[in-house]
């Protein structure tokens, strides 16, 4: 009897202690996490310093306590998406980095100590900081099947602690509502949770409106203002950003249109100026060379010596040489009259 008292009782210890190993799902290299968010925990000097030193698991959270004062990814005004579209876009979390947050840097050392199932509660039960709370919900929804999602946030849906999830405070909402957010949108801030397969989706929205129905409440997912998330869902937020995006790229190319344009006539005009100035110049030049050459040329027929043809010229245009002509001719015919007389 007390033999097989013993056998039941180390049954039933190494079932609890089975039962105590919470299983990962998903991809265990990186903890489903964005691979930007993941390179840039990886490379934080924070995490690879002072979180490095923390072993323990109490450790982990008493640096929770003191460090961590809001969930998103990155820290206030550390990532800029301006201009960024489609898979480059804020919503999808890929794109230029920017100082990842220490909320994700322990969330991330949460995984490497590997929790148990009963760490795991402890922290959903933390009574200190809203925030061990709100990482140890994320660490679910990272880090669990969708298919028990409902089940682990089930008693938790109208929890009333209020918590400021955004960087820089301004968006105060309650545990419940957060975690409403996270069963039905997959959008977070600069991020996105590990999808959820379209039939467990559509189970969770069942379960949330029997909830709903049976406690005579309303569930509706957070309307964020002033950041990243979505506010009406994520695809209007992606829409919304996506349309801005566009809209200031366009005005960008426009502006740059507009300013090849006025260079490209100012170009045009400058040019034309330039060639007009140009054959001005080269009009005055040769005018200017003419002008020369025909001095140079009169200089020099007035320096040449004159040729007897052009002295017999300006001779035979003289004056009197019509006189000299009928002299000529008077005498030579006197000469042949007296050479017929004495014949």
């Amino acid at each position: 009897m007390e033999y097989g008292g013993s056998e039941d009782q180390s049954n039933n210890q190494s079932h609890k202690k089975f039962h105590n190993v919470l299983p990962l799902w998903g991809n265990e290299a990186n903890m489903n996490l964005n691979p930007l968010i993941l390179a840039n925990i990886q490379s934080s000097s924070y995490f690879k310093v002072a979180l490095f030193k923390l072993k323990t698991y109490h450790e982990v959270v008493d640096e929770i306590y003191f460090q961590v004062k809001h969930l998103e990814p990155w820290e206030k005004g550390s990532r800029k998406t301006a201009g960024q579209t489609g898979m480059c876009g804020g919503v999808r979390g890929v794109g230029a980095g920017g100082i990842v947050s220490s909320a994700f840097c322990l969330l991330y050392k949460l995984y490497t100590l590997k929790l148990t199932r009963k760490q795991v509660n402890s922290l959903l039960t933390h009574t200190d900081s809203p925030y061990i709370r709100g990482l140890g919900f994320m660490y679910i929804r990272y880090t669990q099947p969708p298919g028990d999602l409902f089940d682990w946030y089930e008693q938790y849906l109208q929890d009333e602690e209020e918590i400021d999830v955004k960087a820089g405070g301004g968006q105060v909402i309650t545990i419940g509502q957060m975690l409403v957010q996270w069963l039905t949108k997959l959008d977070w801030f600069s991020t996105l949770f590990p999808r959820i397969p379209v039939p467990i989706q559509k189970q969770i929205e069942t379960k949330l409106n029997d909830y709903a129905r049976d406690y005579g409440i309303t569930l509706q997912p957070v309307r964020f203002t002033g950041n990243n998330s979505n506010t009406s869902g994520g695809e209007r937020h992606e829409r919304s950003e996506r349309g801005a995006a566009e809209r200031g790229r366009e005005e960008y190319q426009s502006r740059r249109r507009d300013e090849r344009g006025e260079q490209t006539r100012d170009n045009r005009d400058s040019h034309r100026k330039r060639n007009d100035d140009r054959d001005r110049t080269r009009e005055s030049h040769r005018s200017d060379v003419r002008a020369r050459s025909r001095s140079r040329d009169r200089e020099k027929h007035r320096d040449q010596p004159t040729s007897s043809r052009d002295r017999y010229r300006e001779r035979s245009r003289s004056p009197d040489r019509h006189q000299h002509r009928s002299q000529k001719r008077n005498r030579g015919s006197e000469r042949e009259w007296g050479d017929r007389k004495y014949r």
